[in-house]
Formats: C-alpha cells, structure tokens, sequence
C-alpha cells in the first residue's frame, strides 16, 4: 500500500501540567513520524514555562506562549496556525505512559489513507471508553490541517466544546473517522488532578456548561452529540 507522504505536526496545548509535561515531549520527540512539534503554553501559573523553557534546550521544539488562560480551544487553534504540517496529531499534555507505538497508531492510518481523522481511547481512565459515552470527545486525536482550516474561526473560542465541533464537523461532512485504542494510555479525570472533590465536580460543570453552549452555538441537535 502507497503511504502518503506529508509532514507531520504535533501539537501539545499545556496548562499547568508541571509533572506530566517533561514526559510527554519526551516521549513525542522520539517519534520518527513528526516533523514538527509545537507547544503551547496556555497561561500556565505554576512551574510549566520554567519546566518548559529548559526542555527547549534539549528538544526542537516550537514554543508558543500565552500570556493569559485562553481555553483549549484557543490554544488548539493558536497550534494550527502556527503548524507547517500537513497532518496534525493533537496530544494531550497531562498524559501517563505515552509511548511512540501510540502516536505511531494514530498518525499512520492517515499516512496509508484510510482515515481522515484518527481518535485514540486512552485504556486507563477513570471510566473504561468501552462504557464512556464522551470517548469521541478524547484529545488525542490526528486528522488533515486541510480539514479543519474551515472552522479555525470556530475552533479557536469553542473553549472545552473544541472536541464536539470538530467531531461534528467530520460527521456533517461525511468524513472517515477511525478509532483505536491505545493500551496502557493513562488519561487523568478531573478528580484524580485535585485534592478536592469539590473543586474537581465544580470544574466538571462548567466544562459541561461550556460544551452545551458551543452545542446550541452551532445549532447542533442533542441526539447527535455522543455518536460520531
């Protein structure tokens, strides 16, 4: 089988990640399939930049620096932009037991043309992706820069509705999408990062708040938010 010749662009969008980052550039960087990685710092207040401005030394990687919390959506897009790849893998930066085999897994169907976007279940959540209901909202995901250029305007203030835009943009465009599961991928919730259960269910609402606004925004039917 023919594989397509692109360039690849990773891009890894941080906040507050001091104790996963070092490992996930790392393990990113040792991917013979990216031609280019891009991190983006978004408004980070603990020690990610210092962590992140050190790394530079080590790895080629492009740094991009917000001076503010501007939302996932914003700093996705803020990497699109910013990317020369053709292809774009987008990891997330507070992952456990990445490994090249993963990222390997979700640029090549892509390469062979057989997808057009690529999502990756990590294994190890809190609940398994075989039951999740919201594992197409995964940020691991790799698909054509060509693709979503079109919603770039979109994308950029869909904030924690990122995933469900871009999903439904695929769907409503009749796209190839292709999930796989990523093994020994750990993925944290929101309560395993705080001590405070409390804080974690009161960042899960508005989280949740945020997607069903980006939802009626795009004029999105409620019986087509889970599937993809």
């Amino acid at each position: 089988m023919n594989i397509l010749r692109k360039k690849v662009s990773a891009i890894i969008c941080v906040y507050n990640e001091e104790t996963t980052i070092c490992n996930v550039i790392k393990s990113v960087s040792k991917t013979t399939l990216i031609n280019e990685i891009i991190i983006v710092n978004d408004g980070s207040t603990d020690k990610t930049d210092e962590i992140l401005k050190d790394l530079k030394k080590q790895f080629p990687f492009r740094y991009i620096v917000l001076q503010e919390n501007k939302g996932k959506g914003y700093a996705m897009a803020t990497g699109v932009e910013n990317a020369q790849g053709e292809i774009i893998v987008f990891v997330d930066a507070d992952l456990s037991n990445l490994s090249e085999n993963h990222i390997n897994k979700l640029i090549e169907p892509l390469l062979h043309d057989n997808a057009d976007m690529v999502l990756g279940f990590p294994s190890k959540a809190l609940i398994s992706y075989k039951i999740n209901l919201y594992r197409n909202f995964t940020g691991e995901r790799a698909l054509f820069k060509k693709e979503i250029k079109p919603i770039i305007g979109k994308i950029r203030y869909s904030q924690y509705g990122v995933e469900w835009l871009i999903n439904h943009h695929y769907k409503d465009n009749k796209k190839r999408v292709v999930k796989i599961y990523l093994q020994d991928l750990y993925h944290p919730s929101k309560y395993a990062k705080n001590d405070s259960f409390l804080k974690a269910t009161k960042e899960l609402l508005i989280q949740h708040k945020i997607i069903l606004k980006t939802v009626i925004q795009n004029n999105l039917k409620n019986n087509k938010i889970i599937n993809i």
